[in-house]
């Protein structure tokens, strides 16, 4: 569940990119790779910077968790 939150924000927005670029390659007629792999890296890139120190802190906190309750697993 939160590997799902943390990816979501980043899968989301690289989706619609990636939609919004097809659409506009099959209306225009104009089908070079790089024109969908391009936009994809930039949002990408900005997602990272906008939502990456949140995303850190989200999988800190988990693996904090995760880490504090080992001993009551095996004791």
């Amino acid at each position: 569940a939160v590997l799902l939150t943390v990816a979501a924000p980043m899968l989301l927005v690289i989706l619609i990119v990636g939609v919004v670029v097809s659409v506009l390659q099959a209306a225009t007629q104009l089908h070079e790779a790089t024109l969908s792999f391009v936009p994809k890296v930039i949002a990408g890139v900005v997602v990272l910077l906008v939502a990456g120190p949140w995303m850190i802190t989200t999988l800190v906190e988990y693996l904090q968790r995760m880490l504090q309750s080992i001993p009551s697993m095996v004791g």
